[in-house]
């Protein structure tokens, strides 16, 4: 099966927005003090990175999980015509809803993963697949 084309530009761009919005999202402006409490983490075992890890190399970690969520909704967004920013931002919000929401939610329930901190990291996939949608929307 061939795939759409897309806009590679595009993607880069939604790409760097969902990165972008992470940091804000999990930034003191936002969440980043009720989501450190949630996590039972300070403010430096957080910038210590996850198990050792430089911060660089989570940043880039994460970065290239917004390029691929940006690909993968700008590969979707074709298939559901016409192409519109209400049609996109209908699709991201059926991709959180049908994939992103329900498996990051079973696996807080097993996890024992506090709903609110659940919610905040939820909430973050939903806002970022539609700004990222509605950006891939518009500049086709």
């Amino acid at each position: 099966m061939a795939l759409p084309h897309v806009n590679y530009l595009a993607v880069l761009v939604a790409g760097i927005v969902i990165f972008v919005l992470g940091g804000l999202w999990y930034s003191p402006v936002l969440f980043a003090k009720r989501w450190m409490a949630l996590m039972g983490k300070t403010e430096e075992e957080i910038k210590a990175g996850a198990a050792g890890a430089s911060m660089g190399v989570l940043y880039a970690l994460a970065f290239l999980c917004g390029l691929v969520s940006a690909w993968a909704l700008a590969v979707l967004i074709k298939h559901f015509p016409p192409i519109t920013p209400l049609r996109a931002a209908e699709v991201a919000l059926l991709c959180w809803f049908g994939f992103a929401a329900p498996t990051s939610f079973a696996t807080a329930i097993f996890s024992q993963t506090p709903k609110p901190l659940w919610l905040i990291n939820s909430a973050y996939n939903a806002v970022s697949f539609v700004l990222a949608s509605v950006i891939l929307a518009l500049w086709r």
